[in-house]
Order: C-alpha cells, then sequence, then structure tokens
C-alpha cells in the first residue's frame, strides 16, 4: 500500500462532506492555519479533519458506506471495521483500494466540558472553544492549539517550524501566552520556539 499517494480533497470538499454530519469537527493541520489567515501558506500534501474521539461511532456509520477507512496504529494500517478504537488517533479514508488517500481524521478526546492535550493532559480547554470558523462557515481549529501539536510533537519538521514563524504575527496576545503556557507545561526544560 503506498502511503505517499495522495489526492487530498479541497477544503470545500470536506466541508461539503462533513457538513450534514451530526457530530462537531474542524480542519486541522496547516491547513487550519491557513482558513486563519486567508490565504494558502504553502503546498500541503494531505488534509486533517479533527473529530472528538466519542463521535467515532457516528463517523464510521456516516463515512463507511462509500470511503474505507484504515486505523493507522504504531506504524501500521489495517483496515477499520468499526469497533471503539480506544488507543488509535488516526484514519486515514480513500474511496477505493484503488484510490489515492483523500483525508484523514484526527480523533482528540474530551474529558467532561474539556478536550484533552493528550501529550499532556493537565493542558485542556472547554471543548466548544477549540474551533474557529470562517465567514463561509468553515470550521477549522484554533491556530495556538493547532502550533501546540506541532510544536509539542516528537519530531518538529521544517514545514513546522515555517508555520511557527509565519503564524507569530497573525496570533493575539492571548493566543501566544496560551502556546507558551502550553509549551512549557509540555517541556519544563524549554522549547526551542520560545526561547
Amino acid at each position: 500500500m503506498d502511503i505517499h499517494n495522495w489526492q487530498p480533497l479541497t477544503v470545500k470538499e470536506v466541508n461539503l462532506l462533513f457538513q450534514s454530519m451530526p457530530i462537531v469537527w474542524g480542519i486541522a493541520g496547516g491547513w487550519a492555519l491557513d482558513l486563519h489567515i486567508g490565504r494558502q501558506i504553502r503546498e500541503h500534501k494531505d488534509i486533517d479533519v479533527i473529530v472528538f474521539r466519542q463521535d467515532q461511532q457516528k463517523v464510521y456509520s456516516y463515512l463507511s458506506q462509500e470511503w474505507i477507512l484504515y486505523k493507522v496504529y504504531k506504524g501500521t494500517l489495517e483496515i477499520w471495521k468499526g469497533e471503539p478504537l480506544e488507543q488509535v488517533n488516526d484514519i486515514w479514508v480513500k474511496k477505493d483500494e484503488q484510490s489515492a488517500w483523500s483525508f484523514q481524521l484526527m480523533f482528540v478526546d474530551q474529558v467532561d466540558e474539556n478536550w484533552i492535550y493528550r501529550r499532556h493532559p493537565m493542558i485542556l480547554r472547554k471543548a466548544s472553544d477549540i474551533f474557529l470558523t470562517t465567514t463561509e462557515h468553515i470550521r477549522y481549529l484554533r491556530p495556538e492549539i493547532q502550533l501546540l501539536y506541532k510544536g509539542g510533537s516528537s519530531v518538529i519538521r521544517e514545514k513546522d517550524n515555517l508555520d511557527w514563524q509565519t503564524m507569530l504575527p497573525y496570533l493575539t496576545v492571548e493566543e501566544k501566552e496560551w502556546l507558551v503556557s502550553g509549551l512549557k507545561g509540555q517541556f519544563p526544560e524549554g522549547h526551542r520556539w520560545i526561547e
């Protein structure tokens, strides 16, 4: 299976696919940052959609009628048959066995009313407050949360550094403070983005 064969849906196509789904979802990754500033910063090889783990069965029921869903876990890809996923965070989606990958689902966790950052569960936020919406009514992950995912990764890629530098002028004081607090929480020994 070619993991590099991506022909991602556009943001508008994802919005069209998900808008009638009875769940809260949003665009994530680099596209979320683009949506925040209203223009495309760089090329994207894929497109990510965030959903709450508690809605996974609704997502599966809706998508599995026309798409094949693969769970990604510890470097392997296996067809997801709808079983509850507690440890799996990523789902790759394609139309059929021969087609390219179309989009990636990313499960995030919620405890009570709060979204929980799984890499450091003391970092949390009201679940109702993790998304913003464009004037075209497309929901996307807040930039400071998206940057925390990028900066909190075990491998910070060149594109993550580029996204960080590009987004800095667009973040409010509150967004920057929240991000710095999150990075300090996860990396008490220091992080190069806040030095």
